[in-house]
């Protein structure tokens, strides 16, 4: 999801998929937009972090089967950074950064006065969700499996963000999405809080690549997302500790 460069004049890929950055690309990129204050840190001068945004399967593809360049991989759940981490292109051992849980998007105000996963039973509805390869799409499946609900979708989108712009856009009444990609909207939407009971919390792994150019500065990114500092951050954009 996010590719950056990271150095010293060296380039490095920092992919997080998952974060929920600009507009409402919530999969990993909110996360990234905030991280990128990293490079103005004084204790990495002249550090700096490029980031490259996808669904979490593009970029774990990518990295462990086509050689995409990157430094850092961050995906929005374990399995996809797994194929990275089996292929054996990672450098460091995984570790979670953040969490986050799922939430209902609606329009402003909730006119359709969705307040439930039963209620995106109605064939009235319009619910679209992220496709079963993509971490809001494997969610979803899960959460509306444990709540013994089942809708049949407009469409699955690749993108957390793609379904978040169908409902601001008023081409869907519902979606299911990451909570923070409802933060991520602002106004633009309303998000119904799904039950603990039946929500899944979404674990953020990192990993340093080992086709990093600055095996280093790669290190010392992961390392910052693990911070303290980067936490702040994080939690200002709605991710959980880990």
């Amino acid at each position: 999801m996010s590719d950056q460069e990271i150095t010293n004049g060296a380039e490095a890929e920092f992919v997080v998929p998952g974060f929920p950055v600009d507009d409402y690309a919530v999969e990993v990129a909110d996360c990234a937009k905030a991280l990128r204050r990293w490079d103005t840190e004084a204790e990495h001068p002249g550090t700096r972090v490029t980031f490259n945004f996808g669904a979490s399967s593009e970029l774990a593809d990518g990295i462990a089967n086509q050689g995409a360049p990157a430094d850092v991989f961050a995906s929005a759940d374990r399995s996809n950074l797994d194929k990275v981490v089996a292929a054996g292109l990672n450098s460091s051992d995984s570790a979670v950064f953040a969490t986050n849980t799922m939430s209902i998007i609606v329009a402003p105000g909730n006119p359709k006065g969705i307040r439930s996963l039963a209620d995106l039973a109605d064939s009235d509805l319009v619910v679209v969700l992220c496709a079963a390869e993509v971490p809001c799409g494997k969610y979803a499946a899960q959460i509306l499996s444990t709540a013994g609900v089942s809708i049949t979708p407009r469409s699955f989108e690749q993108k957390a963000k793609a379904a978040v712009a169908k409902v601001v856009a008023g081409e869907a009444d519902a979606a299911i999405v990451f909570s923070t990609d409802v933060t991520a909207a602002g106004t633009a939407a309303t998000g119904v809080e799904i039950p603990a009971a039946t929500n899944t919390v979404a674990e953020y792994p990192i990993v340093a690549l080992r086709s990093s150019g600055d095996s280093a500065a790669a290190a010392a990114f992961v390392a910052f997302v693990q911070s303290d500092a980067a936490r702040t951050i994080l939690t200002s954009h709605g991710f959980g500790a880990p």
